[in-house]
């Protein structure tokens, strides 16, 4: 596959967009697929839909119509299809499968029911993926600043993420629950700049391995001024690409072992790529670490060397083994003790490791201010002063950055029970507290509430 040059970086986003997108194959053998591939596709197309238009036939496998007349014109020499209509247009013609294409295309569903879009070849998505490595932009101190700089995150916190993500580098960050860990993780998507061309499947000997998830990969944002502009000119450029922002990958407790490997789902025909390969170019988040099935050293062994090499190795059904891209930045967030999950060794093996933990006070008014605005809830600075130093020093709860949004989504909600406005009053924070917080019970209430469920351990036992 041919590639345009490298363009400098002071090129619109749409000129590096279009230099991304590589040619229309014009011919088979530019696909680098296999003739029977595509005949199988093609027959099991039209087994499923009965007499097709060409250009219905190239739209659905993302082929060009050339490629797919040099198959076609295979399948009628071998009375496997037929021209059914044929219009005056060189383009306007059906195609139907004969008897003898009905029963070959119904077994070919058997054995692979995958009715896709062309694959692109393994030595194709490789190639891309470490072009796209090498053009993607960083992040700098000014695009921090632009996405973090009014989120009440502490100047250190900022600067150890900014050069974390300008250096692609992974990260672990750690702190107490409440302190905002998971929604930072999340925030790192917005500093992921460009955008990305992904296969809708990569083909692997006759196997298809599905690696586009429109759940994952999300169609560019448009630039400011763009409204109503006319997408990029797709005829010229092959289809079974697809540009999509920069992915974001988030995994939590969930994840096992199994996760990480390639899935045949027998309903579609085809392997699904796993979770950290579709994050390729963007993020792959492992979100409450130490709590997944996978202990964490095996967890961090299992990614860090596939990570350090840019691919992992992936097998399928009989043992055949390859590499697929694996080209992302890696995140862990624990409420753990980084020690309680890691030694020495295996630490050093991350990138770098951020502390995210109470908010100063200043931090957290800022946040707070925000959030007000965010929930349309005026700000009353005495009611922000009571929260800070009774509620807060009374209790002895720290300043943390999942507090504000929590406090003031529970005033809205007591507020719309009773019909009212939400306002930020001392008697609105202390309700809104006292429901987000268990009371501790007298030692002597504790002491027989332990002994009555001992006596009912004993019991059911």
């Amino acid at each position: 596959m041919e590639f345009a040059p490298a363009l400098p970086a002071a090129r619109c986003e749409e000129d590096i967009q279009s230099a991304l997108l590589p040619p229309q194959p014009k011919c088979l053998r530019e696909t680098g697929l296999e003739l029977q591939l595509i005949v199988e596709l093609a027959a099991k197309a039209m087994y499923v839909a009965g007499r097709t238009h060409l250009p219905i036939l190239a739209t659905r496998l993302r082929l060009s119509i050339n490629v797919l007349r040099e198959a076609l014109d295979f399948m009628v020499a071998e009375q496997l299809a037929e021209v059914a209509w044929r219009g005056d247009a060189d383009i306007d013609v059906q195609y139907q499968l004969t008897a003898a294409g009905k029963l070959r295309a119904a077994g070919w569903l058997e054995r692979s029911p995958y009715q896709g879009p062309a694959p692109v070849t393994l030595e194709a998505w490789r190639a891309m993926a470490a072009r796209q490595a090498a053009q993607l932009p960083v992040p700098s101190a000014e695009d921090v600043e632009a996405v973090f700089g009014e989120a009440g995150l502490e100047p250190a916190v900022r600067n150890l993420i900014g050069a974390a993500m300008h250096a692609g580098r992974s990260m672990l960050l750690y702190g107490p629950p409440g302190s905002g860990k998971s929604t930072l993780a999340r925030k790192l998507g917005r500093l992921l700049q460009g955008t990305v061309l992904v296969p809708h499947a990569v083909a692997v000997g006759q196997e298809i391995i599905q690696l586009y998830d429109p759940a994952v990969h999300l169609p560019p944002s448009l630039p400011p001024g763009a409204a109503g502009r006319q997408p990029l000119e797709r005829r010229s450029t092959d289809a079974r690409w697809v540009l999509c922002q920069r992915p974001v990958v988030q995994l939590g407790a969930e994840l096992d072992e199994s996760m990480l490997e390639l899935r045949h789902d027998a309903f579609s025909g085809c392997y699904q790529a796993p979770p950290h390969c579709k994050a390729s170019h963007g993020l792959f988040i492992i979100d409450d670490l130490g709590r997944q099935r996978l202990s964490a050293p095996a967890l961090l062994n299992r990614l860090i060397q596939p990570l350090d090499a840019g691919q992992d190795q992936l097998s399928l059904q009989g043992g055949h083994k390859f590499s697929m891209p694996f080209q992302a930045m890696l995140v862990f967030a624990t409420n753990l003790a980084p020690q309680a999950l890691l030694d020495g060794s295996a630490l050093r093996r991350l990138g770098y490791k951020i502390h995210v933990g109470a908010l100063s006070e200043a931090s957290y008014r800022s946040l707070f201010r925000l959030q007000c605005r965010a929930a349309g809830v005026a700000l009353d600075d005495a009611g922000l002063r009571y929260l800070i130093e009774e509620l807060h020093r009374g209790s002895g709860q720290p300043l943390l950055a999942s507090y504000p949004r929590e406090i003031l989504g529970r005033i809205a909600d007591f507020a719309g029970y009773a019909g009212q406005a939400p306002r930020l009053s001392v008697a609105a924070l202390d309700q809104a507290w006292s429901s987000m917080f268990a009371a501790c019970w007298p030692a002597e209430v504790q002491a027989q509430a332990d002994a009555e469920q001992a006596c009912w351990r004993a019991r059911a036992a």
